[in-house]
């Protein structure tokens, strides 16, 4: 019934009851235009509720159109074609067609934004890594997206930036790996606490910590850089100090000839002798204790050096004595002892300094006898020359040298040898033209120096001079004797022809000469008399106290020298010899003493 109500029926039912009451016309008409009042503010209402909701929805049409714009902008250009088509109708069937495309790009702008927010986060994770702002693994803050600029070419971007970011974080964690294994093998060669020194540099570079988790930042870098940086020049200056200490063991050894048992006890310490920095990798080889071990070596045998100093100087010394003996130079040992004892005993001169100071005086003496290696050489030949012809003579007049004594073949087998010799290359002419080119060779060495030749104390060309003088006064004994012999013959011959056939027996006579050469000792051998200058030279040479000789005196019972037979040699006469002794004078006058501090 409610539903069938109007405002005509109203209305109707209204007049019966103001019939009924009597109300007057003019108060009908009032309450008829109020009526009509309240209903034209009713219209008015409505009307204006109306207006407000087409309002609002007009005002959602172009939020809507607005936000697609700012949506379709920010997305890009790609997005334009998912605009709806439909721009035409009611506000409502508008609102209606634009809905879905502004919910599928609000969903798909907030897609975008997290992926925005993704790669932005990993880009400041990064950079605050290397920056040294963050620690590694710390979350950093939500960064702050432009929501109108959410284009895929910016998200490109920003993709390209943190691929670029991974692989810097990439090298560098490499970098700082090599760095941490380059400090490793450093701590392990040098001795040292790995985990201490690179805990030092950042708690993260321990071992028990993954790789994604260590630090690689600038500050780490620079300081792993620096920490390698230190660990190899300390492992540069420990290798020169080690290699220094080397070399002092290793002279101080052989000063003291120490024994090999006690040198291998240092062969983790001189095996790097002659290392480079970068071929020591031996763990330990470089530790401070083990350099420090090396330096109390040293000081240990630097003392045992000032106790052994004595013996060490003489037998240095004895090695000096032993190559001027080698080269025949005469040198005064006694002095050289006695200043070497003070010396030492004073305490005014450094071991080390004693021992260069001798060494350079072996090296000189080396030296000394290098350049007298040829001429000595030949000297030799020349003396060995002279005995085999001096031996051949004695043997020659040996009435009993085809008895079977004992040794007798022996002596055969080598007349045998010295005839063939003999009889290949005349030996007079051959020793003559050895002397000559020992004379030649003599000289020049003497200009070139500006010294005599001394051989065992006495001037070589002296000696030469004089043997060649007295191989001439043989030659002359020789033909006197040859013409005394032929004297007697014929004398002979005269009294076998006497009256009563006798025969007169001749006397032998009662000396001949033999091969005339040098002694090893200066001297000639020529049977002459003992005031010869050569001979006395000589002489002096083998009789002063401390004095050395070149001379092989040990050969002297066992091997003859230039001049062998002397107990068969009969003596010249004095006259000759004094005028051959003002021959020898003037070759070459007397050579200085060799020192030997």
């Amino acid at each position: 019934m409610a539903g069938n109500i109007t405002c005509g029926s109203l209305l109707q039912k209204l007049q019966l009851i103001w019939d009924e009451v009597g109300e007057s016309d003019e108060d009908r008409d009032k309450v008829l235009y109020q009526l009509d009042q309240e209903c034209l503010d009713v219209y008015k209402r409505k009307v204006d509720q109306a207006t407000n909701s087409r309002d609002l929805l007009i005002q959602a049409l172009d939020d809507s159109k607005i936000e697609l714009a700012r949506l379709l902008s920010a997305l890009g250009e790609k997005a334009i074609a998912r605009t709806p088509e439909k721009t035409t109708g009611t506000i409502k069937q508008q609102l209606a067609a634009i809905a879905p495309t502004l919910e599928q790009l609000t969903k798909q702008k907030n897609e975008r934004k997290r992926e925005f927010v993704n790669v932005q986060s990993q880009i400041d994770q990064i950079c605050g890594e290397i920056a040294g702002t963050i620690e590694v693994g710390e979350q950093v803050a939500t960064p702050q997206v432009n929501e109108d600029d959410l284009t895929l070419e910016r998200l490109e971007d920003f993709r390209s930036q943190l691929q670029e970011l991974e692989k810097e974080k990439s090298t560098r964690l490499e970098k700082v790996l090599e760095y941490v294994s380059m400090v490793h093998d450093l701590c392990t060669v040098l001795g040292m606490d790995f985990h201490s020194t690179v805990t030092e540099v950042h708690p993260s570079l321990d071992d028990s910590i993954g790789d994604d988790s260590k630090s690689i930042s600038n500050d780490t870098l620079s300081k792993l850089d620096k920490t390698v940086a230190t660990l190899n020049e300390d492992k540069k200056l420990r290798l020169s100090k080690l290699q220094e200490l080397a070399g002092q063991l290793y002279d101080l050894w052989d000063l003291m000839d120490a024994p090999k048992e006690e040198r291998r006890m240092f062969d983790h310490v001189t095996c790097n002798r002659s290392a480079s920095v970068d071929e020591v990798t031996a763990p330990g080889s470089l530790a401070l204790d083990l350099i420090e071990r090396a330096e109390v070596e040293v000081q240990r045998l630097d003392q045992l050096k000032y106790s052994k100093m004595k013996e060490i100087a003489f037998k240095k010394q004895t090695e000096l004595e032993d190559i001027y003996a080698g080269a025949h130079i005469v040198i005064d040992t006694a002095a050289a002892h006695e200043k070497i004892l003070a010396l030492i005993e004073a305490g005014n001169i450094e071991p080390s300094e004693l021992i260069a100071d001798m060494d350079s005086q072996i090296a000189k003496a080396k030296e000394e006898a290098l350049s007298r290696k040829d001429i000595l050489d030949k000297v030799e030949r020349w003396m060995s020359a002279c005995e085999e012809e001096s031996w051949l003579e004695d043997y020659n007049r040996d009435d009993n040298r085809y008895n079977s004594s004992r040794g007798a073949h022996l002596n055969l087998k080598r007349a045998e040898k010295a005839r063939i010799l003999v009889n290949k290359i005349p030996a007079s002419s051959f020793i003559l033209a050895l002397v000559e080119t020992l004379v030649a060779k003599t000289r020049a060495w003497e200009e070139n120096r500006g010294l005599s030749f001394m051989y065992d104390g006495v001037p070589l060309l002296a000696m030469l001079d004089e043997y060649v003088m007295l191989r001439q006064e043989r030659e002359e004994e020789k033909k006197r004797m040859r013409e005394q012999k032929r004297y007697i013959e014929q004398q002979l011959n005269t009294d076998h022809e006497g009256p009563f056939g006798s025969r007169v027996s001749p006397n032998r006579p009662a000396s001949s000469k033999k091969a005339i050469g040098p002694k090893l000792n200066g001297s000639v051998s020529n049977g002459t008399p003992p005031n010869r200058r050569l001979s006395i030279s000589g002489q002096q040479n083998g009789a002063g106290h401390g004095v050395r000789s070149g001379g092989k005196d040990s050969k002297k019972d066992t091997v003859k020298t230039a001049s062998p037979g002397n107990n068969n040699a009969a003596a010249a006469a004095p006259a000759p010899a004094a005028a051959k002794e003002e021959t020898a004078s003037h070759i070459s006058g007397t050579d200085p003493v060799p020192s030997t501090l």
